[in-house]
């Protein structure tokens, strides 16, 4: 059988980012897989409570934390995730740091889009120079 593509599965510990609910935007670690619809999770740092939650609306990140038992109860879950630093390691991630970007982005008033329009505008000219200055040479 040929390897496949595929690298996130849905597994006891993989590291979840919740798409809807009132903890949309946390993530959280599948605990306990219950049925090809839905998955227990838990969250105990990102203040996620332990929930059944159906797929659709969780999307896998390629985190997982390793050797977590099925059903580990909040506590457990917590020692896992603060021992092989699972949040910090997703505060790190190109994806967590484009939606923290995004948001910020999202949450500015018309003067915060105004400087951004500005500094834009001041770092084009700069690099248009210096790309004129440098095809000249």
């Amino acid at each position: 059988m040929a390897d496949s593509n595929f690298k996130r599965f849905v597994e006891v510990g993989r590291v979840v980012l919740l798409k809807s609910g009132p903890s949309a935007g946390n993530i959280a670690v599948i605990t306990e897989i219950i049925d090809h619809n839905r998955a227990i999770i838990d969250g105990p740092t990102t203040s996620v409570p332990r929930q059944s939650y159906p797929y659709k609306h969780l999307t896998l990140t390629p985190l997982r934390v390793a050797k977590l038992p099925r059903g580990a109860r909040s506590g457990a879950v917590k020692k896992f995730i603060e021992k092989e630093s699972i949040v910090e390691r997703w505060n790190q991630s190109a994806w967590a740091k484009k939606r923290a970007a995004i948001s910020k982005r999202r949450s500015l008033n018309d003067f915060g889009r105004f400087q951004i329009l500005v500094a834009k505008k001041q770092r084009r000219d700069l690099v248009r120079k210096i790309v004129a200055k440098e095809s000249k040479a």
